[in-house]
């Protein structure tokens, strides 16, 4: 009887062990799904980040030849035209604005263009998230509108926000560098 006992005990210890390895396996796998959306922050966390209103102080180039013309941005009017303009990017129901401050032969100084917003998020593909927005003109409807824009999302402490709009090159793809700051509200 006591063999028996024992024997059923023995079984039971090898059985909770397995188990044990079994659950351990799962976890380490999963925690390494996870590492490669740990690389950087969660679409929520840039949502987050990029609420608020915030001014365009600048825009660089990165990796696009002196010699390249930009033309315009976002299908709108040149870069020049958006420095200083302030974007704000409410909570909610992700219905902004861009509002443009600066004179020009091609600049409309006042000149405010609603956007809808959001952060895609690319799930499990091992991409980082990216701000998406496309213009509603007047009578339109967010869900009518099939075209927009997406920027890499680079860096962002909740005062300073910066984003990087591809550019396609002959060669490749260069960056323009939005680099912006927040607006007290």
């Amino acid at each position: 009887m006591r063999k028996h006992i024992l024997s059923l005990v023995t079984l039971f210890s090898i059985v909770l062990l397995l188990g044990a390895c079994g659950a351990q396996k799962k976890t380490s796998s999963v925690s390494s799904s996870g590492n490669s959306a740990a690389s950087g922050p969660s679409a929520s966390d840039w949502r987050s980040g990029v609420k608020g209103k915030w001014v365009l102080n600048s825009v660089t180039r990165e990796d696009i030849p002196a010699a390249y013309t930009i033309k315009n941005i976002f299908d709108e009017a040149p870069v020049d035209c958006f420095i200083g303009s302030v974007w704000t990017l409410p909570g909610g129901n992700y219905r902004g604005n861009i509002t443009f401050n600066t004179d020009g032969t091609l600049c409309a100084n006042g000149a405010v263009r609603t956007i809808v917003w959001s952060i895609y998020n690319p799930k499990n593909t091992g991409e980082q998230p990216q701000f998406q927005f496309k213009k509603i003109y007047s009578g339109d409807k967010a869900a009518n509108v099939t075209t927009g824009y997406r920027l890499d999302l680079s860096y962002t402490d909740g005062q300073e926000l910066v984003m990087r709009l591809p550019i396609p090159l002959d060669n490749g793809t260069g960056f323009l560098v939005l680099n912006f700051s927040k607006l007290a509200e």
